[in-house]
């Protein structure tokens, strides 16, 4: 497995997602603003691994600092204002803020204990996902994907593809198809890269290909991760993932959203109340640093969509599979 994110001695080092599959590069983050950085322009990316970077900035934000309030809104402040769909960083800045606020006196080495703790927190939560989805695999399924929800976007294993993982290690999964996930392609970049890895087969398709491939029956299965995931179940994750959602329900294919519970925001009562992102229209309207469009402007890029709860067959997580009604079903992950 692809180790993304490792703490070495006094600073973080981030694999540059920007660089794969050509290179594996190494970024060091040695304080607040790199982490933010790192975060913002998604050299790390995926909703857990933007909460374990967090935990590690926060705690390297005060690897030189006394605690103030002020200085703890500050750095609170930079970081949340880094990705706002992906409802893990808050939850990781808010466990953060908790620590700080307790153990002022051995400040610096009490939240790095803890960023370390998260981290090895979401590996075993992300294991346990993979052992919860087995009953889903009656037998050796054809699977697609979309998005990256692999190691590279945890702390390590992967949610929809740790599911993947340990259906594959139980001689469950047949082959993966990889939608490419535009504009920033993630699938083709990251994903497809992990599971060739990993050893798993898999075929690269573009995201418009799904459909006549369910229509063939040449997808089993579809399991994603998410970013945020609404009280009721309805689940926000990459842009493209509705789309995927209605195709299930129309071709009879189960739709699964892996997850840690930290994912789950019981603050949105639906996912109308989710904020979604809005990322550079040069993701879109730029390609090998030239532009391709004539108006650069006229783009508009939301990086995530809304799966409603009906669509979703069911949710993992590090406790169970949960199923609908969601509303009562995710009460158990408080």
């Amino acid at each position: 497995m692809i180790e993304p994110i490792r703490w070495n001695t006094d600073h973080l080092l981030l694999i540059d997602q920007l660089k794969l599959p050509m290179v594996e590069v190494w970024v060091e983050i040695r304080d607040l603003h790199q982490g933010a950085a790192a975060i913002k322009d998604m050299i790390v990316r995926g909703a857990p691994a933007i909460g374990v970077t967090a935990a590690y900035t926060y705690a390297l934000a005060f690897q030189n600092k006394a605690y103030s309030k002020d200085y703890a809104a500050e750095v609170r402040s930079i970081l949340v204002a880094t990705r706002p769909t992906a409802v893990n960083l808050f939850w990781a800045v808010d466990e953060m803020e908790k620590v700080a606020e307790a153990n002022q006196s051995n400040l610096y080495d009490s939240l790095l204990e803890h960023a370390k703790k998260i981290h090895s927190d979401d590996i075993s939560m992300n294991k346990k996902i993979g052992t919860h989805a087995l009953s889903l695999f009656p037998k050796k399924l054809k699977v697609l994907t979309h998005c990256n929800a692999g190691s590279l976007a945890t702390g390590g294993y992967g949610t929809a593809l740790g599911v993947i993982y340990s259906a594959f290690a139980e001689g469950l999964v047949e082959k993966v198809w990889v939608d490419e996930t535009r504009p920033f392609l993630q699938g083709a970049r990251l994903t497809a890269y992990e599971l060739q890895k990993a050893g798993v087969p898999n075929t690269l398709i573009c995201d418009n290909m799904s459909a006549s491939l369910m229509a063939k029956g040449e997808i089993d299965l579809v399991v994603v991760g998410s970013d945020r995931i609404a009280a009721n179940g309805d689940v926000a994750n990459k842009i493209g993932t509705y789309a995927l959602a209605v195709l299930c329900q129309y071709h009879k294919i189960p739709f699964y959203v892996a997850a840690p519970s930290s994912t789950i925001d019981f603050d949105m009562v639906s996912g109308d109340d989710i904020p979604i992102e809005e990322r550079a229209k040069s993701e879109l309207g730029v390609f090998n640093g030239k532009q391709i469009v004539h108006d650069l402007e006229n783009i508009y890029n939301p990086g995530f969509d809304v799966s409603p709860c009906h669509l979703v067959s069911g949710i993992i997580t590090e406790q169970q599979v949960h199923h609908f009604p969601y509303i009562k079903s995710l009460q158990s992950c408080k």
